[in-house]
């Protein structure tokens, strides 16, 4: 069985190293100083009071790699998808399996179940609806990863112990399928804790009550989780964004809430940890502001729930966005002992 890691950056290349040392046929797609840094030398791991330990990869750029893979592991964006979609599905085999690795909600939150809402498009997520035309849901696989991953340079990571590391994958259709319980197998067997679920769009929305909160405001803010609910004005605004987040979670049906309170008690004493949009904005990359903020105003939209803070959020994140990509530069460096929330 041939694999493919599309989009090797920390959770990418960790993926494909853990595959690698298990002795599967994996290849990394690479490119620029992480495609060298993974030819040359590896991939470097880094944890906290260890020695860093270096996998040999089969990483190779786009115009290198050959033939079709059965599994391919989609550890892009979710912006960059579009982009890469035609390529992907040039190289999966017939009936092969597209492992989609992001944080945030799916261009396909709204198909392949039952719903009231089936066949709403979140535009903000499928623009020009290449996507759906382009990609057919039955070969997708739903995942939510929890894999604390510092990018520290090209080929270089850093695993944090901040979260539990594992990975939730599962049908569109919420069966238990044979490729879902193999693919589970083989990554579990490279050393990710990896669970079959029976309800993949729940198991986002738990990821994303996370995502939705702390990435923002530890972005807008550049400081970590608890100093933001130390202070009593911003400790209100999470109350009002888990609010809205729980408002929408109501309307779609999800048995899920968050309690507010509980959230804030947790991140109380972290203090060095980096969400992933606080990473990309000291490292000048831009951020994931559709999948995590503007597809949950998109289904506040179609369901009629009022999220004024998320919408006040939002904007302010287009603006931070979009000077990102015209000045194509860092705001602040990234803490060489820094932990981070998952991808």
């Amino acid at each position: 069985m041939r694999i493919l890691i599309y989009g090797s950056g920390a959770i990418g290349s960790n993926i494909g190293g853990l595959l690698a040392q298990s002795g599967e046929d994996v290849t990394l797609l690479a490119r620029g100083h992480q495609l060298a840094a993974l030819r040359n030398n590896g991939l470097v791991i880094e944890a906290a009071n260890q020695p860093p330990r270096v996998i040999p990869v089969n990483a190779l750029a786009a115009d290198e790699i050959q033939g079709q893979f059965d599994i391919i592991f989609v550890t892009l964006k979710s912006m960059q998808i579009e982009a890469a979609a035609e390529d992907i599905m040039a190289r999966l085999t017939d009936d092969g399996a597209l492992v989609m690795v992001q944080n945030g909600l799916p261009w396909w939150y709204f198909d392949g179940v039952p719903s009231k809402y089936s066949g709403s498009n979140l535009q903000c997520l499928d623009r020009t609806g290449k996507l759906k035309k382009l990609i057919p849901p039955e070969r997708i696989v739903g995942a939510v990863i929890f894999k604390p991953v510092v990018q520290l340079a090209p080929g270089r990571i850093l695993i944090s112990d901040a979260v539990p590391a594992r990975l939730l994958i599962g049908e569109l259709n919420n069966v238990v399928t044979p490729r879902i319980e193999n693919i589970a197998a083989i990554v579990n067997k490279a050393g990710l804790p990896t669970f079959v679920s029976n309800d993949i769009r729940l198991d986002k929305w738990r990821k994303l009550m996370i995502n939705l909160v702390w990435n923002p405001l530890c972005a807008i803010t550049q400081s970590a989780p608890g100093f933001i609910a130390a202070s009593p004005f911003a400790a209100d605004m999470v109350r009002q964004l888990i609010s809205e987040g729980n408002a929408v979670l109501a309307s779609l049906g999800m048995d899920l809430y968050v309690d507010p309170e509980k959230d804030l008690e947790r991140v109380k004493d972290h203090f060095t940890q980096q969400p992933s949009m606080l990473q990309d904005i000291r490292a000048g990359r831009p951020i994931e502001c559709d999948a995590i903020v503007n597809a949950v105003i998109e289904i506040a939209d179609i369901t009629g729930v009022q999220v004024p803070t998320l919408r006040v959020v939002a904007g302010i994140l287009e603006v931070i966005n979009q000077t990102l990509v015209r000045e194509q530069k860092a705001i602040g460096p990234i803490a060489r002992n820094s932990e981070s929330f998952s991808n």
